[in-house]
């Protein structure tokens, strides 16, 4: 179930909410030959907290839990084992793993550390420009701004869907 040699990446729903609790357990239950990485792709987001802005990390997307495998049968009668309701994200009765432009996509987006880093950018004459971060060349796919919330929505297509993704964004500067 390999491509090439490469472990593939899966995607397991989860509750929302219950994210960390199924990574511990999955960790616990699955053994390391089996389950490569779980992971929970994170985003960074500036928030006022006692008049400060601060730097957190927020899930990038909710309910959803990444496991890298190459042994997905394997994978999935041990996630039978887990008494939180999963489920492995496919087509019908088939498992299917993430494309490998997803990956890629996503490798480029939070990196190895799957953090989605805090982009900067400029609003001139109505057009977004980012400036720095992990959004450079992703204009086209944001769809709103939050500029006193120092966050933007993009639609992207994941998971064999469009997705609204949100992500940490400080906007410098905006000219008429």
């Amino acid at each position: 179930m390999s491509r090439e040699g490469k472990n593939v990446y899966y995607v397991v729903q989860v509750c929302s909410g219950d994210e960390e609790q199924c990574v511990r357990e999955f960790d616990l239950r699955i053994k390391k030959d089996i389950l490569r990485e779980c992971f929970i792709p994170r985003f960074e987001e500036k928030r006022k907290l006692n008049g400060k802005w601060m730097m957190q990390e927020r899930i990038l997307f909710p309910g959803y839990v990444f496991l890298e495998t190459d042994e997905v049968e394997e994978l999935f009668l041990g996630l039978k084992t887990i008494p939180r309701l999963t489920k492995l994200l496919g087509v019908g009765d088939r498992i299917v793993p993430l494309s490998e432009e997803e990956v890629a996509f996503l490798m480029r987006f939070g990196g190895e550390e799957h953090l989605v880093k805090m982009s900067e950018g400029m609003i001139e004459h109505s057009q977004v420009r980012i400036l720095s971060g992990p959004l450079m060349g992703m204009e086209g796919m944001i769809r709103k701004i939050d500029r006193h919330k120092r966050r933007a929505w993009l639609e992207m297509e994941l998971f064999g869907r469009n997705q609204i993704v949100e992500v940490g964004l400080e906007v410098a500067l905006k000219t008429v």
